[in-house]
């Protein structure tokens, strides 16, 4: 049947020629990485990728430095979706320069979000515990899980890359001297479960978080101001590092997060091209589909479908013309 259906499409091509957006995608392989976000970028842009410029997609699973490699060395996948540059920054620069590679858009538009938070229904009540200085001046109100004496901040877990930040803003913003002691979740899970106990119950919290995740998307959370601004080469240079000795108070830099392809890719199919240059998501959208995904333990493919049939008002942003009312077509019959 597939072949029966290539015949008829080549005929009616060679008689009553096909708009520009049917052709020249042809095989198109897509990094279905291992984590969630990446996996429902995955999914619709195969979705989109297929119904709006009939390109023949196969995911294939993929990780950050494997998948880069892979893309210089051998020219596959064309394209990976979501991409943390700065795990695997050399290869990409390398890649690019060599014309391999070609950055297509930041798929995360905010960036990785990294921070000090607070629940929203505290900077509801008082504004003002959106900056550290009103945080530190109301340390009483984060009481501390075993020791009365002191105030809580709820850190990153030990071993992850994030706690060694963490800790040396902690010190930069002097906040040991306001009462408060770094508490060590011991996990992932144990972290977030603080914060969404913290909210069953409309208590007081503080603590670091990264986005975009289902917590935060569960979870309305606002980002502590410093009122510092951040400093790239310091945040390299001394704060990711284990020695640090004179951290100052900045706010994490976004960590660049990118949809990458092939160069061969870019150059055959340049109408899906242009689809991936406008396709991006910000944060507080993809925080929600997480908390969506989490909550109905649902995969790349279903969370797709939940994305394509709720969220028209974001992709349609990304489609114009024939392309866009081809992909109408095909949600009308999910």
């Amino acid at each position: 049947m597939k072949r029966l259906l290539c015949a008829s499409t080549f005929l009616l091509a060679s008689t009553f020629p096909l708009p520009s957006f049917a052709s020249g995608c042809g095989s198109v392989s897509i990094a279905d990485m291992n984590w969630s976000s990446a996996t429902l970028m995955a999914h619709v842009d195969k979705f989109i990728l297929e119904h709006a410029y009939h390109c023949d997609v196969e995911l294939v699973p993929g990780d950050t430095v494997p998948t880069t490699t892979s893309m210089v060395e051998k020219g596959e996948p064309d394209i990976a979706p979501e991409l943390w540059s700065n795990s695997a920054k050399e290869l990409l620069e390398n890649g690019v320069k060599e014309k391999r590679l070609r950055f297509a858009v930041q798929s995360l538009s905010d960036g990785g979000e990294e921070g000090y938070w607070i629940p929203q229904y505290m900077v509801d009540k008082d504004p003002s515990l959106a900056t550290i200085e009103g945080v530190k001046a109301n340390a009483t109100l984060f009481t501390h899980p075993e020791d009365d004496s002191k105030y809580a901040f709820y850190t990153c877990p030990a071993g992850w890359t994030c706690q060694i930040s963490a800790g040396h803003i902690f010190d930069a913003l002097q906040l040991k001297k306001s009462g408060f002691e770094q508490v060590d979740p011991g996990s992932g899970a144990a972290l977030a479960a603080t914060i969404a106990k913290a909210y069953s119950r409309q208590e007081p919290w503080f603590g670091y978080y990264w986005a975009p995740t289902a917590v935060l998307g569960k979870y309305p959370m606002v980002k502590v101001e410093f009122g510092k601004g951040t400093d790239a080469k310091h945040y390299q240079e001394c704060i990711t590092q284990v020695e640090c000795k004179n951290p100052k108070p900045i706010m994490w830099p976004p960590s660049k997060v990118d949809t990458v392809v092939t160069e061969s890719f870019a150059t055959r199919a340049p109408d899906a091209m242009s689809y991936l240059s406008k396709r991006a998501y910000t944060n507080k959208q993809m925080n929600n589909m997480l908390a969506w995904m989490e909550d109905n333990q649902a995969d790349g493919e279903m969370a797709m479908e939940e994305f394509m049939l709720k969220h028209k008002d974001i992709w349609s942003t990304w489609l114009t013309g024939q392309a866009l009312q081809s992909v109408e077509s095909a949600v009308n019959q999910l």
